[in-house]
């Protein structure tokens, strides 16, 4: 199948570098091809112009320049994992400016013949989230994880019914261990293979 990584964190050689090379490297053994959207490294602009929006409102599938690449991924996946650390309760800027420059008409959801929305990304059969908390599992329960609940509700609405959403979180990274930290990057690769 055809497996896309979505990634974002400004700094390569970070834990969540690795969790993103973890999730390749499953991804690949399970026998998927697997493209990967770096935000970061992509130098991502996150804020949606005056063009885009009126382009959005207008509905009409029309996708803004320098966003070809992105909507070709994920119109072709049929995987698609999530790697982000969780920041202030919820996704980092340049990811939920990505699904918000992204996630077009035409693109995450279409209209039918009664004018009423229905979902675009059908091809999408796998929806993973791999995030990183710097706050333990209570304390985010607590406040809620506002960052998977996008992704596991909104995101996952404009896919097909039987999509699969799963899960991989490491909490309290900033008192993790080395061996709490390598333990939970093998728990992703093999989560990986599953998909």
């Amino acid at each position: 199948m055809n497996a896309l990584v979505v990634y974002c964190h400004p700094v390569e050689g970070s834990f969540c570098s690795a969790m993103r090379d973890a999730a390749i490297s499953g991804l690949r053994a399970a026998g998927h091809t697997v493209d990967v959207i770096d935000l970061a490294a992509e130098q991502f602009n996150p804020v949606m112009t005056t063009s885009e929006w009126n382009t959005y409102q207008r509905g009409n599938g029309d996708i803004p320049i320098g966003l070809e690449r992105d909507v070709a991924l994920v119109k072709s996946a049929e995987i698609i994992v999530f790697v982000y650390p969780t920041w202030w309760g919820g996704l980092p800027a340049q990811l939920k400016g990505w699904l918000e420059r992204v996630m077009l008409p035409g693109t995450a959801f279409v209209f039918n013949e009664n004018n009423k929305v229905r979902p675009g990304l059908r091809n999408i059969r796998r929806i993973h989230i791999a995030s990183t908390f710097g706050s333990p599992w209570l304390y985010v329960r607590f406040v809620n994880d506002n960052g998977r609940r996008i992704l596991a509700r909104a995101f996952r609405m404009n896919t097909s019914l039987q999509t699969k959403v799963s899960t991989s979180s490491l909490y309290a990274m900033d008192t993790a261990t080395d061996a709490s930290r390598k333990s939970f990057l093998l728990s992703l690769e093999k989560k990986m293979r599953t998909l």
